[in-house]
Formats: C-alpha cells, structure tokens, sequence
C-alpha cells in the first residue's frame, strides 16, 4: 500500500508577515538611526516604536505589507530574502514620509488610533522630518552594496514621480462638484489610487525583483501585480472611512463623508440612476461639512445606490487582476504561494 504524501503546513498571513518584519526590523532601526535625533524620535513614533517623549513602544508596530512584497519577491524571484532588505526598509522610510505629509494635506488627526506626528510634533517639523525620511530612502539604495543598486533607485525615483501624482489627483478631485460634466468619475479615481497607494506596493513588488536580478518581465509582472494590490487597498480604505470601526480603524465613524472626501462608494454611488444616487447628490451639493446624523443619512445612501457593493467588487477584481499578473511569468512556487496568501489581507483586513 502506498503511503499518503508527507502533511505540508502553508504559512499563514500573520506568520509571513512576522518573518518579513523580524528580517527587516533590524535593518530599518538602524537606517533611522541616520537620521537627525529629532527626525529621528518623530520617524519612531510614526512607526509605532515610540512615544512623543520617546519612550519605547513594546509590539507596536503596524503589518509590514510592503516589506513583504519586496522580499517574497525577491525570493519570487529565485533570490534570498535578504537580498531585498534594502529594499524593504527604503519602502517603509518612502510609506512613513508619505503618512507624514498626506497627514498635514489632509487635516487628519489621529492615525492607529492616536495622534498624528504633525499634532504631536507642529507641522513644520511634520514636513521637515518627512523630507528628511524621503531623501534616507534614496540614499539608503543608492549605498547598497551590489550591481543593482542603481536600477533600484530608478526603480524607486519612478514610483516617487507617481505618488506626487496621484496625491496632486487626489487634491484636485476637492475642488471638482459632485455632479454633472466635471465631476470625479470613478475611472479617474481608480487611476489616481493606482498611482497614489498603488505605485509604492508596486515599487515592494518591483525592487524585490531588481534586487533579484529579474528580467525586466518579471520586473513589470511583480510591479504590476502591487500596482493592483494597491488599488484593491485604497478600496477597503475607502469602505472603512465610512462604515469601519471607530475602536478598529481610529477615526470617528463616517469620517471620510462628514469631510466630504470624495472616495470610491460615493463616487461609484453617484455614477449609477438610482433614486438614492440623486437624493444623495442634492445632500451633499450643499458643500456644507455633514453632522453626525446626516452623515449616517448619506452614508444610508450610499449603500442603496450600490456604493458600498461597487467598491467591494473592484477590490475583488484588483485582487484577481494582480494573480493574473503573477501567472504571467515563472516565478519559484513557494514565495509566490506565500505572496497569494496575502492577497486576502488587502480585502478580508479591519484597520
């Protein structure tokens, strides 16, 4: 009788991205070490290490998506994850920087449920400290060691170009009415969240690839696929900015409609003739920031029109359109099991 094959345990989502932060960790702690002491404090506390008197935060630290993107692609790729480290933390410095401004542009508060470092810290440190993070990124591919360095920080100086894009994109779309000729159409925001949060879960994908050694097909598969990934994020972002958790995501509830911020459901809401779509149309056209009770009102309206429903189908059609880029090319089969392990997170994930 012929025994049953051996009983494989796959990795969980939790226990990759634990793996992916424990490699890079220690490799980012030292890269914001560089840093000015004052830049410094304000980085840790935006990481979730610290608090506004820098004191250490003991397990306080946020998924680390995008540090495992870069190195299961990497290891995708057919390289060690330790190749992608590098990477990773130039990522991560690149995600922080971007909190901290788009924290000021946007007037936001309060991030995981505590303050925001420009509320903390005043916004002109806020600004400084990100500018500061930006140019450690930079700096921190252009001295790795290796023949790939500098296709990295190609790499990576194409994905700082999309983000000022897609958040200039998304700072134009306040001035835009909600209805008629000139109002934000929802192709235009999914470009705009393409470039904005997806192009740097492109740039993970993709510098694990370049710090691989990949061909250029490669490349632009993994690149492609967090580019998708992205999109899929920004759209349960959007859902949780209305209907989340206030304990869960830290924001008050409803508050992307009480700011009369322009996100996906409403957008996808507005598109449609449904009565509810037009009842909504003529709240919101007041331009008036919505109370509490006409927020819960809009966000009703929202849900009727199909909103809600439209937003989840694109984050599930992004997710199956990044596996399509994946199938694209050969990559080894255990690192892109674990990278189809994560796609859930971008969907299935409360904060």
């Amino acid at each position: 009788m012929t025994p049953p094959p051996p009983v494989t345990h796959r990795a969980t989502a939790p226990q990759i991205l634990a793996r992916c932060r424990d490699l890079v960790r220690p490799a980012l702690a030292q890269a914001v070490q560089r840093l000015h002491p004052w830049h410094a404090e304000m980085a840790a506390f935006s990481l979730g290490w610290g608090t506004a008197d820098g004191r250490p935060v003991t397990g306080s630290q946020g998924k680390g998506v995008r540090q495992a993107l870069a190195l299961l692609s990497a290891e995708a790729a057919g390289a060690p994850a330790d190749d992608a480290v590098v990477g990773a933390v130039a990522v991560e410095l690149v995600h922080v920087f971007s909190l901290l401004h788009d924290d000021i542009m946007d007037g936001d508060e309060t991030r995981r449920q505590r303050a925001t470092v420009w509320k903390v810290y005043g916004t002109g440190p806020a600004i400084l400290a990100g500018d500061a993070l930006f140019a450690l990124a930079v700096q921190t591919l252009a001295d790795a060691p290796g023949v790939h360095s500098a296709a990295a920080v190609r790499h990576l100086a194409g994905t700082l170009a999309d983000l000022a894009r897609g958040q200039a994109e998304d700072l134009l779309f306040e001035s835009r009415p909600w209805t008629g000729p000139e109002a934000v159409q929802p192709h235009e925001y999914r470009w705009m969240a393409e470039h904005k949060t997806g192009a740097l879960l492109g740039c993970a994908a993709g510098l694990g690839g370049v710090l691989a050694g990949a061909p250029a097909t490669t490349v632009d598969a993994l690149t492609g696929a967090g580019r998708h990934l992205g999109v899929a994020f920004q759209a349960v972002d959007d859902l949780l900015g209305i209907w989340g958790d206030p304990q869960v995501t830290g924001k008050p509830v409803h508050s992307d409609l009480r700011r009369l911020k322009k996100t996906y459901p409403v957008l996808a809401a507005l598109a449609t003739d449904h009565p509810a779509a037009r009842r909504l149309a003529t709240l919101l056209g007041t331009g008036n920031p919505l109370d509490r009770t006409t927020a819960r009102r809009a966000a009703d309206l929202v849900e009727e029109a199909g909103g809600r429903a439209a937003t989840l189908a694109e984050a599930h059609q992004q997710l199956e359109s990044a596996r399509l880029s994946l199938d694209g090319v050969p990559l080894a089969p255990a690192a892109l099991g674990e990278i189809l392990a994560l796609l859930p997170f971008f969907v299935d994930r409360t904060m």
